[in-house]
């Protein structure tokens, strides 16, 4: 159990959950009916402990019009289906070991004594519960509050830190009223999962999962109907997780001394076979692996050659693949910036400003997937260099525009760097981040982020190396992420935790050449709002509207809805 861990007990419910029955029976009463037997009053005074196992059967035969005897024959032989879930059971059990005792786990059932008794003798591995509470006993079932408040008293556990799981909604609702976290059993894979998610440390998790994985990290296409998911050995995110993790041992990357290829070896895969070299994995792999700075002088004298006419830098070391892309630029001017030539794009820094000033990049861009790329690796460009023009430039901006992103739907990758980016200018982003947590997968790992995609056609590209390691990144900014509230189903509360930004030191003006384009001012607090279109409003469920209305952000919101029909 993560030491920071919210949750410090578990309660299970037994049928069919943590035991699974069969209905079906040699006897005259069919499945169907036997449930509707279990849920009539007279089965429920039983399992309360109100009647004895003969009057119960009695009363029954009586209400169904069934001979008692055939109905004790279909509830023995419902009772020989008895089989547990040793997988789950077995997941119990680690859970509690890796908790070194801090972890109590408790059965909760509607369940007569003398089933109750039958039930203990199947096996299973009963030592992981330090208590069990049958409705026999307890003169109360489920879901009625008493048999919870029962639970409460007799164990002393507070249910604003205790797990609930059962089959049946109504018994998750009243979990949830008392103030347990529940859950609700449909999936045992799915449980297991969360489970994991809720007592684990994701932070150790995803870690392990990276390093059990270690040169297997690969990024992969999306399938769609015309095409299988494809395998793709490429530098760029192992570039990325690389910068993320500090460790060189997990990836497989095919290296280059001066400029970079996307592909391994320059090798195409669902493109031009020989792909050619590009500004932005060259300007990524100078950066991240250095460079003998006379090698990156010399590789920046070579990109600046393919500058368009407007001052744009192009995406490849090929003049006849005309290419742009913002997310690219920024990256160009990562490298720049790092070297003191940033002064020789100025140009593209303004058309970079211009994409963020004006939206120009909700809906992604001609090879990023969706907003969050642009705004990541232009913060990116920001936490590199220590230049006080560009930060006063960017800085505020970029503030309102993540602003404008938080709560809104997105995957594993888009949410670890929306809270990135809101660690870098001051913003506590609790939202997404309860949104990233249950992404986590059993085996450590992150579901796949989309970060990139073909030009061409739209293709999508993720990794899931790569949204591991940079939710592991966006988790480890929280001292203590467990105790992020997660115990308060359905409704979520937003917890926004706005740390003022220092203001940037005066830049020193100079004087500007009259050959040089003039550097566009920082936005100004009372900016007025940019209007957007009605199509480009973010679609909020009411509940999240009302929650966000508390909070006076500038800009509009958007959604960036993602089309993949890209020209050529």
């Amino acid at each position: 159990m993560s030491p920071t861990s919210l949750f410090s007990a578990i309660v299970f419910d037994l049928g069919d959950v943590l035991f699974k029955w069969s209905p079906e029976t040699k006897t005259s009463i069919s499945s169907k009916t036997l449930r509707r037997i279990l849920s009539c009053p007279t089965w429920f005074d039983y399992e309360r402990g109100r009647l004895s196992e003969q009057d119960c059967y009695e009363r029954v035969g009586q209400d169904f019009d069934i001979p008692p005897s055939e109905i004790r024959a279909a509830f023995d032989q419902a009772r020989d289906s008895l089989v547990g879930s040793h997988e789950l059971i077995e997941l119990i059990r680690e859970l509690k070991e890796e908790s070194n005792g801090k972890l109590h786990v408790y059965a909760m059932s509607n369940i007569s004594l003398p089933d109750w008794e039958v039930l203990r003798t199947k096996p299973a591995d009963w030592s992981i519960f330090d208590r069990v509470f049958t409705s026999g006993a307890a003169g109360e079932r489920k879901p009625n509050l008493g048999f919870y408040r029962h639970v409460i008293s007799e164990t002393g556990v507070d249910p604003h830190t205790t797990i609930f799981v059962d089959d049946k909604h109504e018994n998750v609702l009243s979990a949830r009223s008392v103030g347990f976290h529940g859950i609700v059993f449909d999936r045992e894979d799915a449980v297991r999962r969360a489970l994991r998610n809720l007592i684990g440390d994701p932070v150790a998790r995803g870690k392990a999962y990276l390093e059990a994985n270690s040169g297997k990290l690969v990024s992969l296409t999306s399938a769609t109907a015309k095409q299988p998911s494809v395998i793709l050995h490429e530098n760029f995110a192992q570039l990325l997780i690389i910068e993320l993790t500090s460790n060189r041992d997990l990836v497989h990357l095919v290296e280059h001394e001066r400029t970079w290829n996307f592909f391994h070896h320059g090798k195409g895969v669902l493109t031009t076979e020989e792909f050619p070299f590009d500004v932005d994995t060259t300007s990524l792999g100078l950066t991240v692996l250095k460079r003998d700075a006379a090698v990156a002088n010399s590789v920046m004298d070579e990109m600046l050659q393919y500058v368009d006419p407007d001052g744009i830098m192009q995406t490849y070391f090929d003049h006849t693949r005309p290419r742009f892309d913002p997310v690219v630029c920024v990256n160009v001017l990562s490298l720049f910036y790092e070297y003191g030539r940033g002064a020789e794009l100025s140009k593209t820094l303004d058309w970079v400003y211009e994409v963020l000033l004006n939206r120009a990049y909700t809906d992604g861009t001609r090879y990023y997937k969706n907003a969050e790329c642009f705004l990541y690796f232009l913060t990116r460009l920001l936490i590199a260099n220590n230049d006080d023009e560009l930060h006063s430039l960017f800085k505020p901006l970029l503030k309102e525009r993540i602003q404008e992103c938080i709560g809104s739907e997105g995957d594993a990758l888009q949410l670890a760097m929306r809270i990135l980016i809101c660690d870098f200018v001051g913003i506590r982003d609790e939202v997404d981040l309860r949104s990233l947590l249950p992404l986590q997968q059993e085996d450590g790992s992150f579901e796949i982020g989309w970060i990139y995609k073909y030009g061409s056609s739209g293709l999508q590209i993720g990794n899931v190396g790569l949204t591991t390691a940079m939710a592991v990144k966006a988790i480890s900014t929280f001292d203590k992420p467990a105790n992020v509230r997660l115990a308060t189903p359905p409704s979520p509360t937003l917890t926004l935790v706005d740390e003022e930004i220092p203001p940037s030191p005066r830049p020193t003006k100079r004087k500007r050449a009259a050959s040089e384009p003039p550097v566009l001012p920082a936005p100004s607090a009372k900016r007025p709002r940019i209007p957007m279109p009605q199509s480009h409003k973010r679609q909020r469920s009411e509940a999240t509207k009302a929650s966000l209305a508390r909070f006076k952000w500038p800009g509009s919101k958007h959604s960036r809805k993602q089309s993949l029909d890209v020209s050529t």
